[in-house]
């Protein structure tokens, strides 16, 4: 029997990240945008609202909720704004989640709990100037000395990178291992442990509100203890937290077509052309119908995802699938939302700009839609099988998570 009912809970979680947002987000967002910087209160203020640890059980610091939560304060983040579930994809989808599934009960201790309860901020550092897609291709290195690992390198386009505490870091152990991808390590980097440096990057098309930047490893020591999984399984722990970030970069991306919806709708039924209002016109109800289309086909195609997590189903295609329609319609949406308010749409009196703006990002990050169109199809042709790794996330236990 399918059940696409919500809890009571999963709708208050909601709603009350969507009245955070109207009444403490939305009125200054275009100015934060226009400066380029991150509103100093969204952090503080999604940590004291346990947002930052949603989807955490209680006794790691979270608020214990299921997956398919997460899902929907990703979708209200961005509607929102997408500055809000970037921190979302990053603190929590590839950094928290990542500690879940593969930490030692030490290190969730250590490291999840305080980012549950919002104490610490957590970034992921994948990518690299001259690796992106690549991510056999990156440089760092983690030589062993002792008890210790002596890290060099450099991550490029951090989220939050000037705001974390934490720092996910992938460094090859091995240069040497075949194929390259075996030679990865994952490990908690401190960024006030000494070496490391960061700094913000700015001049970017989209999310202009929020934290992007770089993070420098120059000869910093780190110990064993900070080592997330054994040597050697990097690689797997990318790919699996990647899961975990697209899963909230498609809830949001569902959120952006919804925030283009309305806006179209609302502008449509206000905007008068000879003698009528635009919504009256066929081809303004067309590019409503579309984006009415767009929203509902990514909302199940991530709710699935959610109800797989919560089965503890490793979800690698599914959530591919999600992450690509829905961030690939939401820029449509934003496209046709500008078109709807015509010269409007062209200026930051209106949020659709904006919209827009952020929407072409998400195309590009936690895989390209190239990506996900070569995994969708060695998928089809059964080119492609997941195979069971050492850690699974684990299954959503209501008495765990909330005991």
């Amino acid at each position: 029997m399918l059940d696409f009912s919500l809890t009571e809970e999963q709708l208050q979680a909601a709603a009350m990240v969507r009245e955070f947002g109207a009444k403490e987000i939305i009125p200054t967002i275009k100015e934060y945008d226009r400066q380029q910087t991150m509103n100093p209160i969204a952090l503080p203020r999604m940590a004291e609202l346990g947002i930052l640890g949603i989807n955490i059980p209680v006794r790691y610091g979270g608020q214990g909720f299921d997956y398919v939560t997460l899902g929907l304060v990703c979708e209200e983040l961005e509607r929102i704004d997408t500055t809000l579930r970037v921190v979302m994809s990053v603190h929590m989808g590839l950094n928290s989640m990542g500690v879940l599934q593969w930490g030692t009960e030490e290190q969730k201790q250590r490291f999840l709990a305080p980012q549950a309860r919002g104490e610490k901020y957590a970034a992921f550092g994948l990518t690299e100037p001259g690796a992106g897609s690549d991510v056999a291709g990156l440089r760092s290195t983690a030589r062993k000395d002792g008890d210790d690992y002596i890290i060099n390198g450099e991550k490029m386009w951090i989220s939050l990178a000037t705001k974390a505490h934490h720092v996910l870091w992938f460094a090859k152990t091995d240069p040497h291992a075949q194929p390259a991808h075996a030679g990865l390590t994952a490990f908690m980097v401190e960024t006030d442990m000494p070496g490391v440096t960061t700094g913000d990057i700015h001049g970017k098309l989209g999310v202009r509100a929020g934290s992007t930047g770089w993070v420098n490893c120059q000869d910093v020591r780190v110990p064993a203890a900070n080592r997330i999984g054994e040597e050697g399984e990097g690689f797997k722990i990318a790919m699996s937290c990647l899961d975990n970030g697209r899963y909230t970069v498609a809830s949001g991306a569902t959120g952006l077509t919804r925030a283009c919806l309305d806006a179209s709708i609302r502008y449509a039924q206000e905007r008068e052309t000879f003698g009528r209002p635009i919504a009256d016109y066929q081809l303004i109800q067309q590019k409503i119908a579309w984006m009415q289309q767009w929203y509902d086909v990514s909302r199940l195609l991530y709710l699935q995802v959610g109800w797989l997590k919560n089965q503890g189903i490793r979800n690698t295609r599914e959530v591919s699938m999600a992450k690509w329609y829905a961030t690939d319609h939401s820029f449509k949406a934003a496209h046709e939302a500008i078109q709807v308010h015509g010269a409007y749409g062209f200026s930051d009196e209106y949020d659709v700009e904006r919209y827009l703006r952020n929407g072409r990002g998400a195309i590009i990050y936690e895989g390209t839609s190239e990506i996900h169109q070569l995994m969708q199809a060695a998928y089809a042709f059964g080119q492609r099988e997941d195979k069971p790794l050492r850690c699974e996330l684990p299954a959503y236990d209501e008495a765990f998570w909330q005991g």
